[in-house]
């Protein structure tokens, strides 16, 4: 069986799509389900087991025998989160106990890291893993994540495979739930089917246009992709980076929604907002050699394909993945 929290939420839920369509069936998803406003992510879905995230861990020492592999995605990752114990909770402790549980039990494991480690971007968006205690986030929850990535690096005592991915700004189906937390392509669409507009941060800094700011935007359909490729690839340990690999800016964001409605394009500029503006990054890429050095060789969709599959065949019918 194949073990996969977060069960519930955007990227993991689209994982057990992946998986089911691959012909995986017997799959332990593992969540908080008392939150319902998530349920149609799972319903639906083909898996064995549902189990509460809080009595996961006495569970897969129970049944460890029988894991394949633990898909560890589930995090609390609102980027505006500043209870630095819910964080260390959820994002550190949990994960190091899961950690640990594959050490003992010669279990294989995949987590979710975050490109939000990187912060502004200083020391590059390299995943060279004697560079990421260098790394400087710029909020709790990529602390809670950098934190974790550094303990793991330090252990001596590793599961026998082990991956951590840095996720970058991932988009597709099943993201409804995540409110202010969802991509910029989901909120854009509802602006642009309420407003007939877009509203876009204007640029604070000299080197950036209006709408000119970058981010590498990965569509969770290539996420699936890589997830599936460590289900087999099984070595090369380490942490990766994962995103599309190509920055982009908002400004071809927003046009890219705009084509994929078959509308013009009217896009106005808004203040960042102060409380975040000295902390506002204006360039994201990720490096993605490393990946492709290990023979993942897939393409990634571009952002018009993308952002045109996911308005078309999933937005505009309200459809989940």
């Amino acid at each position: 069986m194949i073990v996969i929290t977060g069960a519930a939420g955007f990227i993991a839920s689209c994982l057990v799509q992946k998986l089911n369509a691959e012909g995986f069936v017997d799959l332990v998803l593992v969540d908080d389900f008392s939150k319902i406003e998530k349920n149609a992510n799972w319903q639906g879905k083909k898996f064995s087991q549902k189990i509460e995230r809080s009595e996961f861990l006495v569970w897969a020492k129970i049944n460890a025998n029988q894991i394949q592999l633990i898909y560890h995605i589930g995090a609390r990752t609102d980027t505006a989160e500043f209870d630095i114990e819910l964080l260390n909770q959820l994002n550190l402790d949990y994960t190091k106990a899961i950690w640990n549980l594959c050490v003992e039990e010669g279990l294989p494991l995949v987590y979710a890291s975050s490109a939000a480690t990187y912060g502004m971007g200083e020391e590059g968006f390299e995943d060279n893993e004697a560079n990421i205690p260098k790394l400087k986030p710029l909020n709790p929850y990529g602390q809670s994540k950098q934190d974790f990535d550094i303990w793991a690096l330090q252990q001596e005592r590793k599961p026998y495979f082990w991956v951590g991915l840095k996720f970058f700004n991932v988009y597709g189906p099943n993201e409804y739930h995540k409110n202010r937390m969802a991509s910029v392509i989901f909120h854009a669409f509802n602006q642009i089917q309420k407003n007939g507009s877009l509203k876009l941060f204007r640029s604070h800094h000299p080197e950036f246009k209006d709408g000119g700011q970058m981010r590498d935007f990965v569509y969770v359909k290539d996420v699936m992709n890589v997830l599936y490729f460590w289900l087999h690839h099984r070595k090369d340990n380490g942490i990766y980076n994962l995103g599309s690999g190509t920055a982009r800016t908002f400004n071809d964001l927003g046009n890219a929604v705009f084509d994929s409605l078959e509308l013009r394009p009217e896009i106005e500029y808004i203040d960042t907002p102060i409380d975040i503006r000295d902390k506002y990054q204006y360039y994201t890429e990720a490096d993605m050699s490393k990946l492709k050095a290990v023979g993942y060789e897939i393409p990634f969709h571009t952002l018009e394909e993308g952002t045109k599959d996911y308005v078309q065949n999933y937005l505009m019918n309200q459809k989940l993945l």
